[in-house]
């Protein structure tokens, strides 16, 4: 489809009198622009407050906020030696600290690379290799991974933060006594040859400058990268999607066009989905802090129950998450009996929202689910379905004002409309392209357009629905799973001679991966699922393994050899046909 070509916007007439049809002039130059003006303008008010599954918590306020992250920044820029541009890779849970990180980051003019912490070896050295991140931001509950990491980075540096960072000192020492006497999940850190220190440490050094911290991100712009998010894309191998300031800034103000204004600085929202992700990132991190609200931080939110002191304790106006984490909490008899009493709605995304659930939360809580539609390469938002009565169950929304959409089939030209077709984005959210990954940059974008691999239809009223992936891809809890990568981890056993990665249903968390294994006949001893689990534990993160093996004495191929996954979906349909998702 040409870049010019402006499709039909039946979505416009849906709009009302709330959404308005076009974004705001941009108010900011960057997210360090953002970041300085909103700590100044809300200083006394509290940002982000972190509460472990005890109730013991820690706050920031809006100006410890501004002076800790200016303090960062000055770490970066003079201990470091960083330039704009430079990555810095953080990788920690939800937390006081990530705020810190993150808008130090930004303010020092470099490039916020977020990593999963609970990322194997091996995918920590191929996601900092490959961005050149010259610094580390890390949970110490993981640094004993560095030791096997660091040597094959080029990391400098490596700054260590816990849980329970700057939380109030006798809070802060009991909590890490529990994780060291008790959890016992607090690892010696090892003997590392790049330079080691504390956040604290790493803060009081940025002090010591007394730089002048704005003259840093002055030259930064919107057209400047602000974050290499890491996603599976099109295929297996995780690339990092270049997003710049003015795509967050932009789904920023998309995010507040379709919300009509309801959301406010006296919001409270419960973030228990993780930061270093799309979803959270934007929707929890840099919406309610540009609005001067309070973000309530969970550290991990499995067991469910771990948010349950924060729900009770503080005035929860807003909950975003995925279907499985809102089917977990209706499962829970203290929420089902005492549900928030100043919840105004709930979010939905990063995976498809079952409706019995969105209609049983409606019922229980008095609120409603919304359901959205994103990706990592679009910052994420898409399209939402609005808050009122116009909202249309099973539908992910309406495009985003400032954004098109077009359904395409297999040759690239538009569908009729009520008929399913690939779903194209191309607008202001829209990612620059792949880090370093021009071959895949161009199979996903065409002449403006962004192709997202899923399959839609689009009524009369411009409300999408999705009916199928296009591509392979497992999605667990909201997680992209992507076969290629399984099953390069599989074939490294000496023991494993073909493999095929398939989703099957499961009622916890959507999807899960299976394997169906072909054994190499020439491997001396018979490979059992024991030896395939425990391989997978030490390459993959755990949502990524698979939950269910199967062997087989061969696998589907067409007539050159390739591997049929859609012959196992087939055999899987029929299995579980009837049956529902196991548990």
């Amino acid at each position: 489809m040409n870049d010019d070509a402006s499709p039909p916007r039946p979505w416009l007439a849906s709009y009302g009198t709330s959404i308005p049809r076009d974004l705001p002039a941009p108010r900011y130059r960057s997210l360090a622009d953002l970041a300085d003006r909103t700590c100044r303008q809300n200083a006394a008010r509290t940002a982000f407050t972190c509460v472990v599954p005890n109730g013991m918590n820690g706050s920031l306020s809006y100006a410890r906020l501004a002076e800790m992250s200016d303090a960062f920044a000055a770490f970066l820029r003079i201990d470091c030696g960083l330039q704009p541009g430079d990555r810095v890779a953080v990788q920690l849970p939800n937390g006081l600290a990530y705020p810190v990180a993150a808008f130090g980051t930004f303010k020092a003019g470099c490039v916020l690379v977020n990593t999963n912490p609970l990322y194997t070896a091996p995918e920590m050295i191929h996601q900092f290799r490959d961005s050149g991140a010259k610094v580390l931001v890390i949970v110490d509950m993981f640094a004993d991974k560095l030791a096997e990491v660091i040597a094959q980075t080029d990391i400098g540096t490596v700054v260590l933060a816990g849980v329970s960072e700057f939380f109030p000192s006798l809070p802060r020492l009991i909590v890490r006594g529990v994780q060291k006497y008790w959890n016992r999940v607090l690892p010696p850190v090892p003997d590392l040859p790049v330079r080691t220190l504390r956040l604290r440490a790493a803060l009081k050094a940025g002090r010591a400058h007394r730089a002048p911290v704005a003259d840093y991100w002055q030259g930064t712009g919107r057209d400047d990268l602000a974050l290499l998010q890491y996603t599976g894309g099109t295929t297996g191998v995780a690339k990092g999607a270049m997003l710049t300031h003015g795509n967050i800034l932009a789904n920023l103000d998309q995010v507040h066009a379709v919300s009509g204004g309801v959301m406010t600085r006296d919001d409270c929202v419960l973030t228990a989905l993780p930061l270093y992700h799309i979803f959270a990132f934007t929707a929890n991190l840099m919406t309610f802090f540009e609005l001067g609200a309070r973000n309530i931080l969970i550290p991990s939110p499995r067991p469910v129950q771990n948010l349950q002191r924060a729900i009770e304790n503080y005035p929860v106006t807003w909950i975003t998450g995925v279907n499985t984490l809102f089917n977990g909490l209706m499962n829970e008899e203290w929420f089902a009996a005492y549900p928030p009493r100043r919840l105004r709605a709930a979010i939905a995304g990063g995976t498809a929202l079952h409706q019995a659930v969105a209609r049983r939360w409606q019922a229980m809580t008095g609120t409603p689910l919304a359901e959205g539609y994103g990706l990592t390469e679009t910052a994420p938002l898409v399209s939402f379905n609005p808050l009122d009565d116009r909202a249309r169950p099973g539908s992910i929304g309406l495009p985003v004002p400032g954004c098109d959409v077009v359904l395409m089939d297999d040759d690239g030209r538009p569908v009729a409309q009520g008929q399913p077709g690939e779903l194209a984005v191309r607008g202001p959210q829209v990612m620059r392209g792949y880090w370093q990954r021009d071959d895949e940059t161009a199979r996903t974008m065409r002449e403006g357009w962004l192709l997202t691999g899923d399959v839609a239809v689009m009524d009369e009223g411009g409300f999408l629905r999705i009916v199928d992936r296009k591509k392979d891809l497992v999605l667990v809890s909201g997680f992209n799973v992507y076969p290629n990568e399984v099953e390069d981890v599989l074939s490294l056993m000496e023991g494993v001679l073909e493999s095929a990665v398939v989703a099957i249903p499961d009622a916890k968390t959507g999807e899960a991966v299976r394997a169906y294994i072909v054994r190499n006949p020439d491997h001396p001893a018979e490979l059992t699922e024991a030896e395939i689990t425990a391989h997978c534990r030490s390459h993959l993160t755990d949502y990524k393994r698979p939950r269910s093996i199967i062997f087989r004495d061969e696998l589907p191929k067409s007539p050159i050899g390739k591997i049929l996954r859609k012959d196992l979906k087939a055999e899987i349909a029929r299995e579980f046909a009837g049956k529902g998702a196991p548990c």
